[in-house]
């Protein structure tokens, strides 16, 4: 524990060390924060003031959003922050905070990407029993679970990290506290630690990203009996989350999947998960979703012309 107290605070190397760069990344950042809020507050109220949130798809889609925001709270602000600074470094509480709270919130999404995929495979395989399944109930317990599952995840990523002892560099070269950089630091052998990270991290994204690809095998395999019209709407309705599912997945995997070892890369392929997928999250699941689309014309179009009626 004495050796631990040894570092108090990390420096953070960020995505670059050119100025120019940083201003550039920071006013990119900007714009996709802004998208990022912008356009899952328009899922979260569209969905909240409209029927659509009696479909459990669409409740899975409002926590969706809302994990989202949360999520990429977590590190977007610091990012920024740290782009416009001279030094950037975080100190050794937050560190730890910022690790727990963002494999919490990312162990949330994954799990509840996990709960929609369930649900559109009762939907299309099962249509006879679906109302019955996809209970509001059901919904509620999927939903705890996804809680349990990711505060699970996250504590004990950071029960493997907080007993870490830190006694020489503290330079981490990443723009947010994650594991595989603390493990470099760290003044011990951590062989073992990163093979219970991989089992804990890794597995349960490789797990659950082949549990959702079978899921939607078998969709795919369903609606092949299907009528064109109905076949098109399951299509585009699946492709949606598919896509989503990609961005997230395929980037963490790249980096949870490996002993612990870090890449430079390791930046570009985490801002997919921290970043664009949070921000093409909305875009996709209301540019090909036709029930989203009325959604959002019937809150934000026809709400100003109700509340001048109450009005008169």
């Amino acid at each position: 524990m004495e050796d631990r107290n040894n570092v108090t605070v990390f420096i953070l190397l960020g995505l670059s060390e050119n100025k120019n760069i940083e201003i550039f990344c920071f006013v990119l950042f900007l714009f996709c924060y802004s998208a990022i809020w912008v356009g899952n507050l328009l899922i979260m109220i569209s969905i909240t003031f409209c029927p659509l949130t009696d479909q459990p798809m669409y409740f899975f889609l409002n926590y969706l959003s809302l994990s989202d925001l949360c999520y990429t709270s977590t590190v977007m602000p610091k990012l920024m922050t740290d782009l416009l600074a001279k030094r950037k470094s975080i100190s050794y509480n937050k560190c730890m905070a910022q690790l727990f709270i963002l494999h919490f919130l990312g162990g949330i999404e994954i799990f509840i990407l996990t709960g929609m995929a369930y649900d559109r495979y009762v939907a299309i395989c099962k249509p006879l029993h679906y109302t019955i399944i996809m209970n509001r109930q059901r919904c509620n317990r999927i939903l705890i679970a996804c809680c349990a599952g990711g505060f699970i995840h996250s504590a004990s990523q950071f029960l493997l990290t907080i007993f870490l002892p830190f006694c020489g560099p503290n330079v981490i070269d990443h723009y947010f506290c994650d594991v595989y950089p603390l493990l470099k630091l760290a003044c011990t052998d951590t062989y073992r630690i990163g093979l219970l990270v991989i089992v804990n991290s890794g597995l349960i994204a490789l797990v659950t990203f082949v549990i959702l690809v079978v899921s939607y095998f078998l969709i795919l395999y369903t609606i092949r009996a299907y009528p064109a019209e109905s076949r098109t709407k399951a299509l585009s309705t699946c492709s949606s989350h598919l896509t989503v599912v990609v961005l997230f997945f395929v980037p963490a995997l790249f980096i949870y999947i490996r002993p612990a070892t870090t890449f430079p890369e390791d930046k570009v392929f985490a801002l997919f998960y921290t970043i664009i997928a949070p921000m093409f999250n909305p875009l996709i699941y209301t540019l090909r979703n036709m029930e989203m689309k009325n959604a959002l014309r019937k809150v934000w179009c026809q709400k100003p012309f109700l509340i001048g009626r109450q009005i008169n």
